[in-house]
C-alpha cells in the first residue's frame, strides 16, 4: 500500500510503502477511493494538536470500499462502499458514553490522529465506527461530508432550531456545505469571509447567503446565532457585536487561537458562547440521511494521493473554493 506519512510536526509528508494491513477483531480493511483534506489534518501537520503517536497517516474524510473484514464483524459486506470519519473508537464504559455522549469519550480514538487515516490507498478502521454511505456522489465529492459536513451539521444543531438570522464566520469546506442546509431549513445565511475576499464572498452568495462581507464587517440585521468555522479567537467578540440579545455564537474548530478579552456588555443580553467537540455516530447517521435530501451539493479539487502536500499548502494560505480531497488511484 502507499501513505503520506507524518514523522514530525511541521515536516512534510512521506510517501511510503507498507505492506497492507490486515483487520482484527471488530475491524475492516477499505481501500481508500478518496480522503478529503481537512483544516484539522493541517492543525495536525503543523504541529497545533499534540498526537499521541507518530509516525501517523493523516486523514478522517475517508470513502473507501470494504476490502477484508475481520472477525465479530457484522452489517458489513465485501465492496460496501463506507465512510470513516474523525471518531473512531470510544471505550463505552465512560461515564459520557454512557450517557449516550460519545463525542466527548474519556478516552477517544481519532482517525489520522490516534490511528493512521485516509491519505493512503488502504487503511484499517473500526467497523462499529463506518458509516454506509448510499449517496448518488462519487468518492471524492462525498469525502467531505464525513468531516466538514458533519461538524457543521452538529454546530447547526447546536445554534438552536429558532436561529432564522445565521452567521457564517469562514467561509470554507463546512460553511459551502452547512449553507445549503440552511437555506434549506428557511434560514437566512449571512457569511463572513477574510477582510477583501471577495471571490468567497461571491461564492457565499452564489450558494444563497443572503448578505456576504469581510469578517470586520456588522450584518445587515442582528444574528440569532452564529457559528465560527475559522480558527481565530478575535472572531468570538466580532460574533458578539453582530448578534442579537439571547444568541447563540458556536465555536466549531478543535483548535482556536486565543480569544481576546472583551467586554461584559457585548455578552449581556443571554448571548451564549458554546464549543463543539468532536461528533456521535447519530450526528453521522442524521446527516447522511438529510444530505441527499438538501440536496447537498461539494464542490472539491481533486489531487492525487502524493500531492497531499500541496494539497495542505493551499488550505494553509486559504486558497480552497469549497473543499479539496486526495484520490488513490493504483
Amino acid at each position: 500500500m502507499r501513505a503520506m506519512v507524518l514523522h514530525a510536526p511541521s515536516q512534510p509528508l512521506r510517501l511510503e510503502h507498507r505492506p497492507e494491513p490486515e483487520p482484527l477483531a471488530g475491524e475492516v480493511r477499505l481501500r481508500v477511493e478518496a480522503c478529503a483534506v481537512c483544516r484539522t489534518d493541517l492543525h495536525i501537520v503543523d504541529g497545533e494538536l499534540p498526537l499521541p503517536q507518530r509516525p501517523i497517516v493523516p486523514g478522517h474524510e475517508i470513502v473507501g470500499s470494504v476490502e477484508s473484514i475481520g472477525s465479530e464483524v457484522h452489517g458489513l459486506r465485501i465492496g460496501q462502499r463506507v465512510g470513516v470519519p474523525w471518531l473512531g473508537h470510544t471505550c463505552g464504559h465512560c461515564g459520557y458514553c454512557r450517557a449516550g455522549r460519545e463525542n466527548l469519550c474519556d478516552e477517544p480514538v481519532f482517525t489520522g490522529h490516534g490511528r493512521d487515516g485516509g491519505f493512503a490507498s488502504h487503511v484499517v478502521a473500526e467497523a462499529a465506527f463506518c458509516l454506509s454511505l448510499d449517496l448518488a456522489l462519487d468518492a471524492v465529492h462525498a469525502a467531505p461530508l464525513l468531516c466538514a459536513g458533519l461538524i457543521g451539521w452538529r454546530s447547526l444543531r447546536m445554534a438552536g432550531d429558532d436561529a432564522g438570522s445565521l452567521g457564517l464566520y469562514g467561509f470554507g469546506a463546512a460553511a459551502h456545505l452547512i449553507t445549503q442546509v440552511a437555506r434549506h431549513q428557511g434560514r437566512r445565511v449571512h457569511a463572513f469571509t477574510r477582510p477583501g475576499d471577495v471571490a468567497a464572498q461571491a461564492f457565499a452568495r452564489e450558494l444563497g447567503a443572503v448578505w456576504a462581507g469581510g469578517s470586520e464587517e456588522r450584518p445587515p440585521v442582528a444574528l440569532d446565532a452564529a457559528i465560527i468555522f475559522a480558527p481565530v479567537g478575535a472572531l468570538v467578540p466580532a460574533a458578539l457585536r453582530a448578534s442579537a440579545k439571547g444568541a447563540t455564537i458556536v465555536c466549531a474548530g478543535i483548535h482556536m487561537s486565543d480569544i481576546p478579552s472583551f467586554p461584559y456588555e457585548i455578552l449581556w443580553g443571554e448571548r451564549t458562547i458554546r464549543s463543539v467537540a468532536n461528533l456521535t455516530r447519530q450526528d453521522g447517521h442524521e446527516f447522511m440521511e438529510l444530505a441527499p435530501k438538501v440536496p447537498v451539493k461539494t464542490q472539491v479539487e481533486e489531487r492525487p494521493l502524493e500531492e497531499a502536500n500541496e494539497a495542505l499548502d493551499k488550505l494553509r494560505r486559504g486558497e480552497v473554493r469549497g473543499a479539496i480531497a486526495l484520490r488513490t488511484r493504483n
